[in-house]
């Protein structure tokens, strides 16, 4: 068992914790959707072991923190950020003259801000693979962090979306196989791309099924992967247990890609009613990424900002991202919660919550997604995603009613993961 230390008085004489009660005057049950007044979460090592009616302390040698005037809910989980990075005027200089240690300092520092943001589960969904290895130093306990199911390098076509040598030019050199840069052109190389990932130690597959808004290239719309290629990609990721995302913004990659048999679609922004139609048949995800669209819309306004190639792609797709979701949503496609964090700054994930309620849907169903929904779509249902016995300690809590002010998301007070505090005031 694992014991917590706490220390009382000048003297600081010191008892052993064997579990800590917290009581909540606000409980936020994201799977009924429903607020329980005056409750008590009972944690364990790692894990919630009870829910009490009442405000209950335990016994003498328990701990008991005090969060009655507080709305306590599940650590949120989002399902696409980029923690090696994040967005700047100099963000693809930094690209080129950046190594991978420092790449590994900048990602600890946005790991930290995401944990102190409330989200205490993250995918990331493609970097350098550095994101593999900052996993596996959180996991051991030597950077603070989110729980992080990770790609490593994303899968992507010669010049497409992913390549990382967009917009470089011809002297910049891959590694000798350059699937072990995610370039793929074939389906033999699709195959070998996804075992690559395997070795490699990756969670999920991300793919670029059409082109991007960040790329240095003209279409952000077109689908970049042929029927053959997703067909292998899917097949292969299939027998190594691999989910599979695909960064799509234009209807016919989306198509393309729901079809071959993907886990989520990433941001959606142009899908059209048979994309809508193909999400409900197939039983794939959206996740919507809103305020990453309108984020990089703002930012294509300042001069210099982006690349020429960049400020037209844009500001139109930051102008589709939203009433995408809501269409979406609306028609019944299944949503996860997921931002894009690193295209905007770290730590302002929760915002995504503003606009997925102005597009229509309920805070409560909202929250329902990134806990619930998204505990299901990463496989961890039965550990995460609810304050319920048996599943892990991750618990945060906020100060108002998220049900009257959507943005006290914003202003997380408290954070738990794995039953440890993080963050308390």
């Amino acid at each position: 068992m694992k014991k917590t230390l706490l220390f009382w008085g000048m003297a600081c004489s010191t008892v052993i914790a064997q579990k800590t009660y917290i009581q909540c005057g606000n409980l936020i049950d994201t799977r009924s959707q429903k607020v329980q007044k005056e409750m008590t979460v009972v944690v364990e090592g790692n894990k919630i072991v009870e829910i009490k009616s009442g405000y209950q302390k335990g016994g003498a040698t328990d701990a008991v923190l005090d969060l009655k005037k507080k709305y306590v809910l599940p650590g949120l989980i989002d399902m696409h950020v980029h923690l090696e990075s994040q967005t700047s005027k100099d963000q693809f200089q930094k690209r080129i003259q950046y190594s991978e240690a420092d790449v590994a300092f900048e990602a600890q520092k946005y790991a930290n801000i995401t944990l102190m943001s409330g989200f205490t589960t993250v995918r990331d969904l493609g970097g350098s693979g550095v994101n593999i290895s900052l996993r596996g130093a959180i996991n051991r306990g030597s950077v603070v962090g989110p729980r992080v199911f990770t790609s490593g390098k994303t899968i992507a076509t010669t010049g497409g979306h992913g390549d990382p040598s967009n917009g470089i030019g011809p002297n910049y050199t891959l590694s000798n196989d350059d699937r072990m840069d995610g370039v793929i052109n074939s389906a033999d190389e699709a195959r070998q791309a996804i075992r690559q990932r395997y070795k490699d130690g990756a969670d999920w597959i991300k793919i670029t099924a059409t082109g991007g808004v960040l790329s240095i290239a003209k279409n952000g719309k077109g689908p970049q992967f042929q029927d053959d290629e997703l067909n292998a990609l899917m097949a292969t990721a299939k027998d190594y247990s691999f989910g599979v995302a695909a960064h799509a913004h234009g209807a016919e990659g989306i198509k393309r890609a729901i079809r071959a048999g993907v886990t989520t679609i990433e941001h959606g922004s142009f899908l059209d009613d048979e994309c809508i139609a193909l999400f409900k048949e197939k039983g794939a995800y959206l996740v919507p990424t809103i305020i990453a669209g309108k984020t990089v819309a703002d930012s294509a306004k300042i001069p210099g900002y982006y690349h020429p190639f960049v400020v037209k792609k844009a500001i139109e797709t930051g102008a589709m991202i939203q009433e995408a979701f809501a269409r979406a949503y609306k028609a019944g496609v299944k949503i996860c919660f997921g931002t894009d964090a690193g295209v905007f700054p770290h730590g302002y994930n929760a915002k995504e919550f503003l606009y997925m309620t102005e597009a229509g849907m309920p805070i409560m169903e909202a929250l329902n997604a990134a806990t619930i929904t998204n505990a299901k779509v990463l496989g961890m249902e039965n550990e995460l995603g609810a304050i319920e016995a048996g599943k892990l300690a991750d618990i945060i809590a906020i100060d108002e009613d998220p049900q009257k002010n959507v943005l006290s998301l914003m202003n997380v007070t408290f954070v738990m993961k794995d039953g440890k505090v993080y963050k308390s005031n």
